[in-house]
């Protein structure tokens, strides 16, 4: 990380942390994560004014409400564990109650690994959390964690918070079909369009470079991977979650209670927390 810039996709995690330790300290939290604070660590006032710059924290706290939700009924459906893929600073296994029998898999790279060991090593879960260092972009490594993991749980969750605007085309759609072949019970996951990259590329002066750099944004949004083998269970919008929870500006408020199509229209930035599942004739 560079003063003003963010020029790996790890250090995103270190913002996506920033908004959450915002949430975290006001009156009316929506969630708690104690730990956040300590990720972000000096860079809090640089994170602080990168999320001023494209609008506030509303989309971080949005996307986070929406997918504990998600995970929390996924694991009173019987999930057997979750597989957190770019995993960054995530703590839920930490702030929310999951059945003991959960097993939870952070998966990140190396230098995120080792600090949420340094800042979670001797913290009690809710569940049982094993750490994974990897560069999802190897794939050999991808694909033995992934055989790894099918072989043991049978009642998977995948989440990919924060992860698949950050891949080329290709390697979303790559993705989607290696675990679609691990026929999880649900994938979770959060997208955007191109028009929300091209709005955050203006807004930060291309503040986000290198492999921080966001390229995925498929204007037809979950729907893309349909091709892949996966049925949409649900979309929300972050924006308009948000203001029911009462985290926009004002006018942005109003706005968001208009009707408008489940992913937004082209031109249109849209944002939001999607969940599917392997399609019918697929999960055999």
């Amino acid at each position: 990380m560079t003063a003003g810039s963010l020029n790996r996709v790890q250090d995103t995690a270190r913002w996506a942390a920033a908004s959450r330790a915002l949430e975290s300290e006001r009156d009316d939290a929506l969630f708690h994560d104690r730990f956040a604070r300590r990720f972000v660590g000096e860079d809090m006032n640089a994170m602080r004014e990168l999320s001023r710059r494209v609008g506030g924290t509303w989309a971080v706290v949005a996307r986070t409400v929406l997918i504990d939700r998600l995970l929390i009924e996924a694991a009173n459906d019987g999930a057997d564990a979750v597989l957190n893929l770019a995993a960054g600073f995530d703590t839920r296994p930490y702030r929310l109650v999951f059945p003991r029998s959960l097993t939870w898999i952070d998966v990140d790279h190396a230098d995120v690994i080792a600090a949420r060991a340094r800042e979670l090593g001797e913290q009690n879960a809710s569940c049982v959390v094993e750490q994974r260092a990897l560069d999802l972009a190897e794939a050999d490594s991808r694909r033995s964690l992934f055989a790894d993991v099918g072989a043991r749980f049978r009642r998977l969750i995948v989440l990919t918070e924060g992860l698949l605007y950050y891949l080329s085309d290709d390697a979303a759609l790559g993705l989607a079909r290696e675990l679609r072949a691990l026929h999880p019970q649900r994938w979770i996951f959060d997208l955007h369009n191109r028009a929300v990259i091209e709005m955050i590329r203006k807004r930060t002066g291309g503040a986000l470079r290198g492999t921080a750099e966001m390229r995925f944004g498929p204007e037809q949004g979950a729907l893309i991977f349909e091709q892949c083998g996966w049925t949409i269970r649900s979309a929300r919008s972050s924006a308009q979650a948000a203001g029911k929870l009462g985290r926009l500006p004002f006018f942005m408020s109003l706005l968001s209670r208009l009707p408008a199509p489940t992913y937004g229209k082209p031109g249109w930035p849209w944002a939001g927390v999607c969940a599917a599942e392997v399609a019918p004739g697929d999960a055999g």
